[in-house]
This record gives structure tokens, sequence and C-alpha cells, in this order.
């Protein structure tokens, strides 16, 4: 038992200086700082394969013993039974020796070896089904699992996208993004900061717990407004799990976790400048516009129901204004009937956008599910925030491409104008839904009914 740990271990490690024990051979360089942090987060690996096999082990036996030796090395505590698993990892809730409380993300040992296989298979039977049905178009699936699957499976590129998005929204004071222990981490072994609180879709929790659930959907429609509009690099896997809210005992304020960095898209300049001023026309109800900048990002004819696809939203609410009205339950169930009537048509269109959409659409679907379990879906908020993000995002992409100074100072007048505009607008829809609103404007009706 006790070989069979220390192979899969590792094969976590890098070619050079791997510690071959049936001949008992170390190679020196082994010593160095980073074949110690190797060696360390090798330890992690042969922990979780003793808390999964010792059962099998005779209690008091020689191999025992020494799996439990592993154990005690690295971790005070490990918890065997794992906080959440995927068909990636599983993640264990431990206790270093010196005190600290970590997660301990552990890949399955036959993901690696097993992903090529699975995505042969699917480009295999994909491509079985297209000569069956011609007008099949999903092989983009296999292209996009060639891409992304890769960069999952290697959990230091999970680790560095945590830092990235952490730095990038420095600003948001409600994000917490935990932090990665580097000395203890591999491509199959990921230690990080333990931070836990409830699903960001759990209502009931945040009731319990003193949460302003439109403050906490407001802020994650900041969160990725910045991420999409603003920065061009996005979290696209906002499920319940990756997403957690907790109060701030101290402070008092809610905050946001967010977790589970390993699918990432990073959009390039000309798709983000296309894609936000295609979310300006929808948000103000510029038709040539949508069908322009949706023309652009591959819609083609297929325009309307591309902008169906984003909103959620029925192509007459599109044309009313998607911020004009909530959406109501007939309006949901129209587009549910009509999302099987219109299969062919979302085939060829998702076949055709640039791929850098198929991530975001699925973003966007995860995003939604959220806002419609807290009950706050199409809120007036998120589309403001979505505004100013656009807003801020082509003033700095047109500052970036004028050389003329009096053209970059009117560019800034220009978004300094549209962002008083929004906060403005953001007042009134205040004042109208608060005591004091409805108190000034009973006020101003009896002044003009006294003035006549």
């Amino acid at each position: 038992m006790a070989l069979r740990a220390l192979k899969f271990a590792s094969l976590t490690a890098a070619a050079s200086g791997i510690y071959l024990y049936g001949n008992k051979f170390l190679d020196p360089n082994d010593f160095g700082v980073v074949r110690v942090g190797r060696a360390i987060a090798t330890t992690a690996v042969i922990s979780y394969d003793y808390l999964t096999s010792l059962r099998s082990v005779p209690y008091g036996s020689e191999e025992y013993e020494f799996l439990k030796s592993q154990i005690k090395e690295l971790f005070m505590s490990f918890e065997d039974t794992p906080l959440g698993a995927a068909s990636l990892a599983q993640v264990h809730k431990a206790v270093l020796q010196d005190g600290r409380t970590v997660a301990v993300k552990i890949q399955h040992p036959k993901v690696q070896a097993q992903s090529s296989k699975d995505i042969l298979l699917m480009e295999v039977l994909l491509l079985v089904v297209k000569q069956i049905f011609p007008d099949f178009e999903f092989m983009w699936l296999v292209e996009e699992a060639k891409k992304n699957l890769p960069l999952e499976l290697d959990f230091l590129h999970e680790g560095r996208n945590a830092e990235k998005v952490a730095h990038m929204l420095k600003n948001f004071d409600f994000l917490k993004v935990p932090r990665i222990y580097w000395e203890l981490s591999t491509r199959r072994v990921l230690l990080m900061e333990f931070m836990e609180g409830g699903q960001v879709n759990d209502r009931a929790y945040m009731e319990r717990n003193g949460i302003n659930v439109n403050e906490i959907s407001r802020n994650l429609g900041k969160l990725y407004s910045e991420m999409i509009f603003v920065n061009g690099f996005v979290h696209c896997d906002p499920h319940p799990g990756n997403v957690l809210v907790k109060k701030c005992p101290a402070s008092g304020k809610a905050h946001i976790i967010l977790l589970d960095h390993g699918l990432y898209q990073v959009l390039s300049e000309s798709f983000r400048m296309d894609y936000c001023r295609l979310w300006q026309a929808l948000i103000k109800a510029d038709m040539k516009r949508v069908q322009k900048y949706s023309r652009r990002l591959g819609a083609g004819d297929l325009y309307p129901l591309f902008a169906c696809m984003l909103t959620a939203r029925s192509w007459e609410s599109v044309n009313k204004g998607i911020d004009q009205s909530p959406v109501s339950a007939s309006e949901d169930m129209e587009i549910r009937s009509n999302a099987a009537a219109y299969l062919p048509q979302i085939t060829q269109l998702l076949n055709s956008v640039p791929r850098q959409m198929l991530l975001l659409l699925k973003t966007n679907d995860l995003l939604r599910g959220i806002e419609s379990a807290l009950h706050t879906r199409a809120s007036a908020s998120s589309f403001l925030n979505m505004s100013r993000c656009c807003i801020r995002a082509v003033a700095t992409y047109q500052r970036s491409k004028s050389h003329s100074l009096y053209r970059r100072a009117q560019i800034s007048l220009t978004e300094a104008l549209s962002l008083w505009q929004i906060n403005l607008y953001e007042l009134f829809l205040w004042l109208k839904g608060s005591q004091l609103g409805n108190w000034v404007i009973a006020l101003l009706r009896r002044m003009q009914h006294f003035t006549y």
C-alpha cells in the first residue's frame, strides 16, 4: 500500500528530481527550495491516499504506521470527508502543523490519463452523429474541451488566475479570494486559505444571517460587469458552489467569496468593445445598433435570436427596452417553449459566434439562475452597473486610440457626463421607491394643487 501511495504521489513531481522509492535513489537537487516545496506538496497527495485507503490496511501493521506517519508530517488534522467533490478533484479541510486552516484541492488520480481519451471519444461520437444528422453542428464542443481541459487540470494555472483576479478587483472590498500557498502546491494539489459561507443562491441563509439579498445581487453584478466589460478576464464558472457569501462579524459587511479559478475566458479588445456596444444598444433599445453589433459578433441574420439569448427576454421586450419591465411568468414560459422550436437556429448561432462568446453565454445563464433564486432578476440596478462599466470601457479604449490631448479631454468629459446621468437616474429610482421620495412627490402634488 505504501509503495502504491508513493508511486501515486511521485506523479505530481516534475520529471527531474523524482524520488524512486524502489531503487532507494534520491536526486541531490531535491534539496533545493523548489524541490523541498514539491516534496511537501507530495505529502499532501500521500495524505489523501492515506485517508481513502487506510481502511483496507490492517490496524497496527507496518503499512498502517508508515501511512499514518506521512499525514502527520504536514497536517495536524485532515478531514477525510470532502467539502466538495467534482469530476476533476475533491476539496478537503485540513489544519497545518503551524495552525493554519487550509482547503486542500486534490486531483483525482486517473483524471490526467483519462482526459485525452475522453476528448477523443467525444470527438469520434460527435463525428458519427454528424454523419447521421448532417445539420448537427456541435463540433465546437471538442475544440473547447481541447483548449480548456488542460488548463483546468493544471492547478498552478488555477492559482495564478486566483491571484490575478484578486489583484484586478482589489478595489471591491466585498470580494474575497482565497490566498494560495505556493510552497505547498503542485499541478495536481492546490493548498489555499480556507474560507466558508453560504451559497450565493441560498436566500434563506442570507435572511438568517442578516445579509441583504439585493446588496449581494447588486455586488455580484458589479463584479462580473467589471470582469467582462472593463478587464476582459472572466471567471466562467459562477455556479452556486463556487460563489459563497458570508457576513463579517467585525465589520458587519457581507462578503462574496469567489472559488474555483480553473476556468477563465480572456476577451480580445475588439470582441470586448463590440460586446460593450451591443449591451449599450440593448439597454437603450437601439435596434439599429443591436443589429449592427450582433452581426459583428457573428450572429448574421439571426441577430433577434442572439439578442434574446443574451438577455433571456422575448423579442418584444428587447424592442421595448429590457430595463423597462421585469420578467413575467408568461414571458418565461414563452422563452422556454420557443427554445425547443428554435433549436436548429440556436445550434447554427452557437457554431458561428466567436469562441469567446460560448463561455460568456454559460456565465450569463449561471448568473441569471442565481438572480432567479434570489428574486432579483433583471433589476434596474444590474443594468445601471452594466451601463457604467460599458461607458468606462469604451471611453478608456477611445482614449488609448487618440493622440490628441483635446480629443482625450473631450472623451473624458463625455464619460463623466454619462456617468453623472446614470447616477442621477439611480437617485431618481431610489427616491421613487423610498418613503422620502413618496413624501416629496406628495408635497409637490399638494403645492401644484394649491397653485391652481
